[in-house]
C-alpha cells in the first residue's frame, strides 16, 4: 500500500516556475514507477511524465518537454515535478501516481494523490 500527498501548487505569472513534490508513505515506494498526470477545468486527466523506480528513465509528453523535469529522491520517498516557463494552458490539478509497470496510462497506476492546483496567469 502507498498513500500519495502532492503539495507546490500554487499561482504564478506566464513564464515562471513551480515545483511540485509528491510525498509517499510505504517502504516499497522505490520499486514503483512515478508518473504526474494533470486534469484541466472540462478536459481529461492527461499524462505529464514518469520516472521508473530507481529514477534511471524519464519519459514526458511533448507539450511539456524541455520545461518540466520530473526526478525521485528513493531515500526521501519523495517525486518531484520541476515547471518552468509555464504557460496559461498548463493551468491543471496535478496529480502524482503510482504503479508497477511503465506506462503513459492512467489505467495502469495503482496509487493516486489528491492532487494540487497549479495556475498560470497570463
Amino acid at each position: 500500500q502507498v498513500r500519495l500527498v502532492e503539495s507546490g501548487g500554487g499561482l504564478v505569472q506566464a513564464g515562471g516556475s513551480l515545483r511540485l513534490s509528491c510525498a509517499a508513505s510505504g517502504r516499497t515506494f522505490s520499486t514503483y514507477t512515478v508518473g504526474w498526470f494533470r486534469q484541466a477545468p472540462g478536459k481529461e486527466r492527461e499524462f505529464v511524465a514518469r520516472i521508473s523506480a530507481r529514477g534511471f528513465v524519464t519519459y514526458y509528453t511533448d507539450s511539456v518537454k524541455g520545461r518540466f523535469t520530473i526526478s525521485r529522491d528513493n531515500a526521501k520517498n519523495t517525486a518531484y515535478l520541476q515547471m518552468n516557463n509555464l504557460k496559461p494552458e498548463d493551468t491543471a490539478v496535478y496529480y502524482c501516481a503510482a504503479g508497477l509497470s511503465s506506462s503513459n496510462y492512467a489505467g495502469a497506476y495503482d496509487y493516486w494523490g489528491q492532487g494540487t492546483q497549479a495556475t498560470v496567469s497570463s
